[in-house]
């Protein structure tokens, strides 16, 4: 069950990245276009000055494209290796869905988080549309504070300059 719920959100990110993929491809081609049509109409050199924002665009979004490509590949990469669940007496690590309790003065929340080599920020939902899981990377504060911890562990994890307590309340 486990593997199953982990390869779902593996194949729902990387849907997510094949879309971000088409349309910064698209984004990109639609920029070019316009770019060459302003320099190729211009007479002046001030009507000149769009062509040039729009070729900054074209590369922006060309920029945008190659680095969902490299995520992509290294997300399939990751994948062809098995994916299990863990013991509870195993350390949280890339491939790990993490419960997590975060506390601070306000009250108490508790999130599902996936732990992967890329796509950190994305939400996914769960087979079904049962709830939603956060992707973090071992790169991010949270994935560095949480990647070695075991069940059970609290560690103080200081977000946009706020405090908070998390927890690893379950760990697969």
């Amino acid at each position: 069950m486990i593997v199953e719920r982990k390869t779902h959100f593996i194949a729902q990110l990387e849907q997510s990245y094949q879309s971000v993929i088409r349309n910064a491809h698209q984004a990109e081609s639609q920029a070019a276009e316009t770019s060459e049509h302003i320099r190729r109409e211009s007479r002046r050199k001030e009507d000149s000055k769009g062509s040039v924002e729009f070729g900054r665009m074209a590369a922006s979004h060309k920029a945008r494209r190659e680095r969902a490509v490299k995520e992509l590949e290294t997300l399939v990469a990751f994948s062809t290796k098995p994916l299990r669940a863990l013991a509870e007496t195993e350390p949280v690590q890339v491939g790990s869905l993490i419960d997590v309790r975060i506390t601070d003065g306000e009250g108490e929340e508790e999130r599902t988080l996936f732990l992967l080599p890329v796509g950190a920020g994305n939400e996914l939902t769960g087979p079904g549309g049962d709830g939603f899981i956060s992707v973090i990377t071992p790169a991010s504060p949270v994935g560095r504070a949480l990647t070695g911890g075991y069940l059970g562990e609290s560690f103080d994890i200081s977000i946009d300059g706020k405090e908070r307590e998390w927890t690893i309340v379950d760990l697969c």
